[in-house]
């Protein structure tokens, strides 16, 4: 029997310009992690999020909240508040420091950090003589968190907010761009993501000096001097310039890929709805997702599997949703304040196909089998 065409869950999707700059880069010899792509992604990326930013642009989106939580003196012995439900690299960087991540459960609203849960992990850190150095948001498959009320409570403890941002580029919460509400905030540009450098990153920063101090950590923190002279310890962090000449070419076509992404999942939800057990991540009336991803929740562990794997022999690629961090072996040993909402959309979960370069054709396929297994 013929194998299908393969369907990925969400490939890269690149544009016509993208080859230009990486040509200039070779043409000019700027191959290094500096050069005019760089400076020019890093300016495109400001005048979308907003003027008033500053872009770092660097390796990966790990490395940006590595340095993130390094500008805010994050270190050995401090903890950090993490939304649980979410990939690890949103928590990793803090054990990189030596401190520890306190896991703060899901809201079912929008599937991000809860706000009384959080405020509840804060208060129980302090009472045991500690408050906590930062908080790590998640802006979830691209859903915005509850900014308002996140960013209240933070405000009343004084801790400051980076924002994880690495699936919601296009986004916003009241016509603000996420990735511009809090202390810092963190991008990505993995193959996955809504736009791809390759592997990428950016950390978002208020203000030139944090900029140019974000700079001198993801070169080495070499010190000005004629020899090779170092005080701090550094990390070789920075964006190539010739990655830089892709991400150019996909901020030329940013919004034609969340509407592409949001076209894929309103498919989804018209032709699933007819099944009234799927229920799907929905916008609230502030929130406007680039849903990176379109995920459902199936009636139960054993549909989302059946599912999957109906899929998948098919040759189609779905996820399970994030695997709660709290639920993994590698951070067992760590606090966590949990209502079981994260391990139920853990269990009835399902990411679905949500490439941009998706055809009506792989749509319709993808449709016909889930509809076929129900």
């Amino acid at each position: 029997m013929e194998t299908q065409t393969k369907i990925w869950l969400s490939s890269p999707h690149i544009g016509s310009n993208e080859l230009i700059y990486v040509h200039q880069a070779f043409d000019t010899n700027w191959v290094a992690p500096l050069g005019p792509n760089v400076d020019l992604f890093e300016k495109a990326l400001e005048n979308y999020l907003c003027q008033d930013k500053q872009i770092a642009a660097l390796s990966t989106g790990t490395a940006s909240l590595h340095l993130a939580l390094k500008l805010l003196d994050v270190s050995y012995g401090d903890t950090v508040i993490c939304q649980s439900f979410t990939f690890a690299a949103s928590a990793n960087p803090i054990t990189y420091l030596g401190a520890t991540p306190i896991f703060v459960d899901s809201e079912p609203e929008t599937w991000n950090i809860s706000p009384d849960l959080m405020e509840r992990a804060i208060l129980e850190s302090i009472s045991n003589g500690k408050k906590p150095k930062a908080i790590i948001a998640v802006h979830l498959y691209g859903m915005p968190y509850k900014v308002d009320e996140i960013h209240e409570i933070a405000l009343k403890y004084g801790i400051p907010v980076v924002e994880d941002s690495a699936e919601s580029l296009g986004s916003s919460y009241k016509n603000q761009k996420c990735g511009t509400f809090g202390e810092m905030a963190i991008l990505s540009f993995n193959g996955n993501k809504i736009i791809t450098t390759s592997g990428g990153g950016a950390l978002v920063l208020n203000n030139e000096e944090l900029k140019k101090k974000t700079i001198f950590l993801a070169t080495q923190a070499r010190d000005n001097a004629p020899h090779y002279q170092h005080s701090q310890i550094g990390h070789n962090y920075r964006m190539s310039n010739v990655l830089a000449g892709i991400g150019r070419g996909q901020m030329e076509v940013l919004n034609e890929r969340v509407w592409a992404r949001r076209n894929i999942f309103d498919y989804y939800r018209e032709h699933l709805s007819v099944f009234d057990f799927f229920e799907f991540q929905e916008e609230t009336s502030s929130s406007f997702s680039n849903r990176w991803l379109t995920c459902i929740l199936t009636p139960s562990l054993e549909a989302r599997e059946s599912i999957r794997l109906a899929l998948l022999q098919e040759n189609i690629e779905s996820r399970p949703l994030w695997k709660p961090l709290h639920m993994q072996p590698v951070f067992q040993n760590s606090p966590a304040v949990v209502d079981g909402t994260s391990e139920s959309l853990f269990d009835r979960g399902l990411c679905l196909p949500s490439g941009s370069n998706l055809s009506q054709e792989d749509l319709e396929r993808i449709v016909s089998i889930i509809k076929h297994t129900i």
